[in-house]
């Protein structure tokens, strides 16, 4: 009388788990090589301020950031309210270091941010690593100069320092050359001299 055929347990061998082995490890590095990668975007900007920002948003950060009892104040041109420097003196945020804080506004947008400080040879290292950190490698380097630019070149960050024996002064400016260049509808014209009577 013929039995049934019954099937035992299958215990899966070595070469089995090599190839779920092998297959699982080929399966997570296409899952890997197909997943959207997100790339870092380094703002263009420094201590919360960008080159070109809105007045309104400037100086809602540089009273937020004023040293206590410093006044936040504004100059408009004498032509004209459309073109305004203002200036207050601030804290770093990081390390509460005193520092002035200007700017030049043209209708209502910066065209150039300021920040100027001084201190011991150190300083000019930190701003350095500080603003490498930040934006990456500077793009121009001359001496006493480092810039940054954006990729069409419109906006730039410029570190520049000076000093002598045991000391130095920074500047790190930043600038918008689409919003400086408006200044020229409000510069007064230059008057010609009159004309000479003409003699009969």
């Amino acid at each position: 009388m013929l039995r049934r055929y019954q099937a035992g347990p299958v215990t899966p061998g070595p070469f089995a788990f090599s190839y779920i082995g092998g297959m699982t490890f080929l399966l997570l590095t296409l899952v890997v090589l197909q997943a959207p990668t997100t790339a870092v975007v380094r703002p263009f900007a420094y201590r919360g301020f960008s080159p070109g920002m809105p007045y309104r948003v400037f100086a809602e950060r540089a009273r937020l950031l004023s040293i206590p009892n410093e006044t936040f104040a504004c100059q408009t041109m004498r032509q004209t309210a459309q073109v305004m420097d203002c200036g207050v003196r601030m804290r770093d945020p990081a390390d509460s270091a005193p520092f002035y804080l200007s700017a030049n506004v043209i209708e209502g947008r910066t065209s150039v941010i300021s920040f100027v400080d001084s201190g011991k040879v150190a300083l000019v290292a930190r701003a350095q690593t500080e603003l490498r950190n930040q934006l990456g490698t500077p793009q121009r380097r001359e001496r006493s100069m480092w810039e940054w630019t954006t990729a069409g070149g419109r906006r730039f960050i410029r570190l520049n320092w000076r000093g002598g024996r045991g000391w130095r002064v920074i500047s790190i400016t930043l600038n918008d050359r689409d919003v400086l260049k408006r200044i020229a509808n409000y510069v007064p014209k230059a008057r010609r001299p009159p004309r000479p009577p003409r003699t009969p």
